[in-house]
């Protein structure tokens, strides 16, 4: 191996004796690339700049210590020798941040003498914030009720919302000292929570602290605090919600009973009471609050199946219930809610009234034609300071015994359907149960007659001329009371009710059908069914409560045939701004389709397309030329319509862009389709108009028929239309005979320019071919040189070599020589030194 390289540097050391030119150039090289390494990562240093130490993110005079350094260790100082803390994490960059930093300086101002206010910059990089925590989005907000927390704030940034939020942590519990203050926190339609605990024997008892730390995890999971929390210390007090036993959790229900955390059966810790909470709360109106970015709220929630929408003022900072709320969940005055949000619980509940209805539907197997409601009427004298406990018998459920006394004692007096109505035919009983005294049964039967399809049901409601909001569904008799029943007996149908803040969600209000100025109090209630897509907007009038618009709205919607009008979006600048007329092509939009097209008089075609359909736009010069060519006929209208911008209803639906429909006049029931298989071009598009077009013939042939020859009038002006087509289309021809001549030009003035090019391209391809011979030519002589080139090199190597041979030879005979000459002086030295002696 050693020998190998030894070898080898001989010979490199050889190549450079005899060539010094090659050593010269090693040697720049070399020196150059030691230079453009070091200046490379000279450059590289000063690359990224030095980031600039940070300031202060709030104003001094704010009552917020601002940890600009990211000093986390501070955090936890502050944060344990404060009752409540908030804290504040935020990048300096962040618009968010800087918008919510007006926002937390307002709430600080209001609240520094009672909470903690810190902010936190966790993105400097050298900050002990920046390297514990790793916040995918700013800012974040913590709050911490002593030892517990953090409770991640995940509402609006926005100064009431906050502020309210930071109240509820501060109060988590809602002190009852009297039976007044029970029934009112009671009577809300939000879920609360009461819990009983005696402070005479400790001053804190061992399941305070446990019901305190439920109520902040329920703030935990939900921001709005929509579970409210309550604390009893009065035995008396608590009997008025029949709570006896001391450390008692009392979760309030209107609509089943309501319930006592088992603890036999669960632990008592904060974790299981908020678990216990929200499995076993009834939600009447669940808030929902979009959070402005990319989520899938609002789909999770609307397949679940129809959806009310209500947007209403909502005031964070209240302590009261909007009174928009306060008039659809008012529960003695209608029971709108009770009917429609979940219709597979077999009782309602309604605490702190003598008299309460708790309806089921009942539909007798045995007879198709047969439908009984059964109301179940309690009035208990102590009703008023216990729970209600609503329990039907297991034989409304389908037992034989049940319904045999419905036929007995409801079935048999109604009438037949040919003496009377069968909307009206109604039968009802009362009797009372056997097992209390308190309790009174209601049955009530009528005959349902065959349901009408959707065209015979709206024509039937046009000839009777009821507005749809006065058109009463199936009700029963009831005792006293002002609830609304009878819904269950017409449909099944189930609907969810969702509360939005108007103020905050008021595009959302604006895409689904509100107008654009916020009229009245500012409420906006749809009805939205995803799986059906349709929606219904409710047309509030002035002169009707909010509560009375929303059943009316209700009722119509829980119809068999519902009396709703689906909303068509349409175009926000065609609503408000009056187009000009077109004259050639006539732009419809959803207020302007039906008339335009439904129009009598006209032979309408109708296309359709859309801004982003590529095919559609290639076929605007066609419908143009189509439009110019019938300019002069006032019979027949080209129009067009968007349909991503202007919903139409779904009789006039296509299922794709672009089509073509014609609508002829007098018979527009008899609309016709351009077929797919052909291709839309202006011949196509004219033969098929002259095909479909309409004529007062096909209408009254009938009639001319039967009535004889005393219509002349009518023939007249029947001929009259027609002569005015034949014009028409003579100057349709004419134009297209014009047109055919330009075209015609056209064509021939191409074919001698085609020859021309023709004839250029002929002689391009020779020049092309020429070059390629010369290209052809150049590379063989430029080879020949190369290889002689290469010819002469290695004869020079041969003769170098040959010459360093010769050297090398050269050397060893002078040598040689030289030692010769040098030996033959040595012996005749010797010689003569010998001859010497010898004399």
């Amino acid at each position: 191996m050693l020998r190998r390289v030894r070898q080898s540097l001989r010979q490199v050391l050889f190549l450079m004796a005899r060539r010094p030119d090659l050593l010269c150039g090693a040697i720049v090289l070399g020196v150059l690339l030691v230079l453009a390494v070091k200046f490379t990562c000279s450059r590289a240093k000063n690359v990224v700049a030095a980031a600039r130490p940070p300031v202060r993110f709030f104003s001094p005079d704010a009552p917020v210590v601002d940890l600009y350094l990211g000093q986390l260790d501070q955090v936890e100082r502050l944060r344990s020798v404060a009752e409540v803390s908030f804290i504040f994490f935020y990048a300096p960059w962040c618009a968010h941040s800087m918008a919510a930093r007006q926002e937390v300086q307002q709430v600080a101002k209001k609240l520094a003498k009672q909470v903690q206010f810190v902010a936190v910059n966790c993105w400097w990089s050298q900050g002990k914030c920046r390297r514990q925590n790793r916040f995918y989005h700013y800012p974040v907000i913590h709050l911490f009720y002593r030892r517990f927390g953090p409770i991640e704030y995940r509402g609006p940034f926005l100064a009431p919302y906050i502020e309210s939020f930071v109240l509820r942590v501060i109060t988590p519990l809602t002190y009852l000292p009297s039976r007044g203050h029970v029934e009112e926190f009671l009577s809300y339609h939000e879920p609360r929570v009461v819990g009983f605990f005696q402070f005479n024997s400790s001053p804190q008892p061992p399941g305070y602290i446990t019901f305190l730390s439920s109520a902040l995890q329920v703030l935990k999971r939900d921001f709005r605090g929509v579970v409210r929390f309550g604390v009893v210390t009065n035995k008396q007090v608590a009997g008025a919600i029949s709570l006896t036993e001391d450390e008692t959790v009392f979760l309030h229900r209107r609509f089943n009973s309501s319930l006592i955390f088992p603890r036999n059966d669960l632990n008592f810790t904060s974790e299981a009471i908020c678990r216990w909470v929200f499995e076993n709360r009834e939600t009447v109106l669940q808030w929902l609050q979009p959070p402005g970015t990319k989520s899938r709220l609002l789909e999770e929630e609307l397949t679940k199946g129809p959806a009310l929408l209500l947007f209403v003022p909502h005031d964070p900072l209240g302590s009261q219930p909007s009174p928009a709320l306060q008039q659809v969940s008012r529960k003695n005055q209608t029971n709108i809610i009770f009917e429609m949000t979940e219709t597979h619980h077999s009782s309602w509940d309604k605490s702190f009234s003598f008299h309460s209805l708790c309806c089921q539907s009942v539909v007798l197997p045995q007879s198709s034609t047969s439908v009984c409601e059964v109301c179940l009427s309690l009035s208990w004298p102590s009703f008023a300071t216990s729970p209600l406990h609503c329990l039907f018998p297991p034989s409304i459920q389908g037992g034989d015994i049940f319904q045999t006394y419905l036929r007995r004692c409801c079935l048999h007096q109604l009438p037949s359907p040919v003496s009377i109505n069968s909307a009206t035919a109604m039968g009802c009983s009362n009797f009372l149960d056997s097992y209390s005294p308190f309790s009174q049964y209601s049955a009530c039967c009528r005959k349902v007659e065959p349901q009408l399809n959707e065209s015979q049901a709206k024509e039937e409601s046009e000839m009777q001329s009821v507005p749809p909001s006065l058109i009463p569904p199936f009700s029963v008799p009831q005792p006293e009371g002002d609830g609304i029943t009878g819904l269950r007996c017409q449909t099944n149908r189930t609907l969810r009710f969702y509360v939005l803040d108007v103020a905050l969600n008021w595009p959302l209000a604006v895409r689904l059908g509100a107008s654009d100025d916020r009229g009245g109090d500012g409420s906006f209630a749809a009805i939205v069914n995803l799986k059906d897509e349709v929606h219904y907007v409710l047309q509030h009038t002035p002169a009707a409560t909010l509560t009375e618009s929303l059943e009316a709205f209700i009722r119509n919607f829980s119809a068999p045939y519902s009396l709703l009008q689906r909303h068509l979006e349409a175009s926000r600048s065609d609503e408000h701004t009056q187009s000009p007329p077109r004259f050639l092509i006539t732009e419809l939009t959803t207020s302007s389709f039906l008339p335009s097209v439904m129009d009598l008089q006209k032979d309408v075609l109708l296309f359709y397309y859309t801004q982003w359909c590529g095919f559609c736009s290639v076929l605007n010069h066609i419908i143009i030329q189509l439009a110019r060519l019938l300019q002069g006929n006032g019979t027949i209208t080209v129009a067009r319509v968007n349909v991503a911008r202007n919903d139409l209803p779904w009789e006039f639906m296509v299922d794709h862009v672009p089509s073509i429909l014609f609508f002829p006049r007098y018979r527009k029931h008899l609309s016709v389709k351009f077929p797919d298989n052909l291709p839309i071009t202006l011949p196509n598009l004219l033969r098929f108009i002259l095909q479909h077009s309409g004529s007062l013939h096909h209408v009254h042939k009938q009639s001319v028929e039967t009535e004889g020859p005393g219509h002349s009038p009518f023939l007249g002006s029947e001929f009259l239309t027609l002569q005015r087509e034949v014009q028409a289309l003579h100057h349709a021809r004419e134009r297209l005979s014009q047109q055919l001549a330009q075209l015609w030009r056209d064509n021939r003035r191409l074919k001698f320019e085609a020859r021309a090019l023709e004839t250029e391209n002929a002689e391009l391809q020779r020049e092309r071919r020429s070059l390629e011979e010369q290209h052809r030519e150049k590379s063989r002589q430029l080879s020949e040189a190369v290889r002689r080139l290469q010819e002469l090199a290695d004869a020079s190597e041969n003769l170098l070599n040959e010459n360093t041979l010769l050297r090398v030879l050269l050397r060893a005979l002078t040598d040689r020589t030289e030692a010769r000459e040098q030996a033959e002086v040595e012996r005749k030295e010797t010689e003569q030194k010998r001859s010497h002696l010898a004399s």
